[in-house]
């Protein structure tokens, strides 16, 4: 079966085909400056990348270059657009009407726009998306794959805040989580590794990126994570400030003379890592700062790590125990020195980091010694797999 995977965002559009027996990617490619001038990256298996500059004017226009691109004569892979079996469609934010991936119908996406208010910059885009490809593809089944899904599972002593009660009640003001296909995939993927996908369990997922959550899953399921109402809380990240003491919200606004939203922009783009070390919210750019000596970068990379630290000891505790965990992600796979400095506070917990095992990147590997009490792993995430099999289960 081949299923189409989108992740459309607001003047972007990322794919891929993936040909679900054997799990491979037959194509992929980025629609990018869609409603400005227009670019198709197009990057087929086994074939040179096309790279196109063309009208994008909306993102119909968009998908329409990539079905055109996907049975192109050089360029394609599949000869018409009957090989597409399914598409496969990110949607991040569910609120609490989706606790799963679901076919989408006319009610769907009407559930869907009902939680736009929650994701303002991003569900009116997946929607958008969604739109081009029915119109484009209109006998073709559809699923929605939603990033908040995977943490509908959370109790309620979780994900409420010390609000009052009326705050939820009319405007369902709570924790939510995001990054949660990948949560989902790669803690399905080390409860393989444990041998426990039937057995009682608890492991921690640590997605760093540049976009950074840590999950708690209990029993295969989302219990805690850090991510909050929005992305911007929890951890400190590329350009968010992660959690803050949200008076410092009000003084800067009194300090500086902004509005709210002003200060908003700060707290998701001018913060961070970036803004704490003056220098990227690139870690590789950060790493090469701290081994020059840059005061700032080694501070902001120190206090990345602690903040890390904090969140797996206070799932440990949430959870009353550990039996693994797992980095992920464009940072956890593929930065060393972070995860070493992550696992140097976790030595109450018996882990031994292996110097060496843990010299690797973007692979599944161990990278603890084998006396360590709990083992730690990377394993690669592959948000785009986990949408096409949530798509496979669904319309099968």
């Amino acid at each position: 079966m081949n299923v189409f995977v989108v992740n459309c965002g607001s003047s972007s559009l990322k794919y891929q085909l993936i040909e679900t027996d054997s799990e491979k990617v037959v194509a992929k490619g980025i629609c990018e400056r869609i409603g400005i001038d227009g670019k198709l990256k197009h990057k087929p298996t086994g074939k040179d990348e096309v790279v196109k500059e063309v009208a994008m004017p909306d993102h119909k226009a968009a998908v329409a270059y990539v079905l055109e691109a996907l049975t192109d004569e050089n360029s394609g892979v599949i000869a018409d657009l009957s090989e597409i079996d399914a598409v496969g469609h990110r949607i991040v934010h569910g609120g609490e009407k989706f606790a799963s991936s679901v076919v989408i119908t006319d009610d769907i996406i009407s559930a869907i726009e009902e939680c736009n208010d929650l994701a303002p910059l991003h569900n009116p885009a997946n929607l958008i998306g969604i739109a081009a490809c029915r119109e484009l593809m209109k006998d073709v089944p559809m699923v929605g794959v939603f990033d908040t899904a995977f943490h509908q599972t959370m109790p309620k002593k979780a994900f409420m805040y010390g609000l009052a009660y009326e705050y939820y009640e009319e405007y369902k003001i709570r924790k939510y989580g995001f990054h949660g296909t990948s949560h989902s995939f790669v803690s399905k993927r080390l409860l393989e590794i444990l041998n426990k996908t039937d057995e009682p369990s608890k492991v921690i997922i640590c997605h760093l990126g540049n976009g950074s959550s840590i999950t708690a899953v209990k029993d295969g399921k989302s219990f805690d994570t850090s991510m909050g109402f929005t992305p911007l809380d929890g951890l400190i990240m590329g350009t968010r400030t992660g959690s803050i003491d949200p008076a410092v919200v009000q003084y800067i606004a009194d300090k500086k003379g902004y509005t709210i939203d002003q200060v908003m922009n700060v707290l998701n783009k001018e913060s961070g890592v970036d803004g704490l070390s003056g220098v990227s919210s690139d870690f590789r750019d950060l790493d090469e700062a701290s081994m020059a000596g840059n005061e700032r970068a080694i501070l902001a990379l120190e206090m990345f790590a602690y903040r890390a630290a904090q969140y797996i000891g206070s799932y440990v505790a949430a959870m009353n125990g550990i039996d693994a965990i797992a980095f992920t992600a464009g940072i956890g796979e593929n930065d060393d020195k972070v995860r070493a400095a992550i696992c140097s506070y976790l030595g109450y917990l018996g882990i031994t980091l292996d110097v060496d095992a843990n010299n690797v990147r973007g692979k599944e590997a161990l990278i603890t010694t084998a006396d360590s009490k709990v083992p730690v792993y990377t394993i690669p995430t592959n948000e785009e797999l986990a949408i096409a099999r949530e798509t496979v289960a669904l319309i099968s």
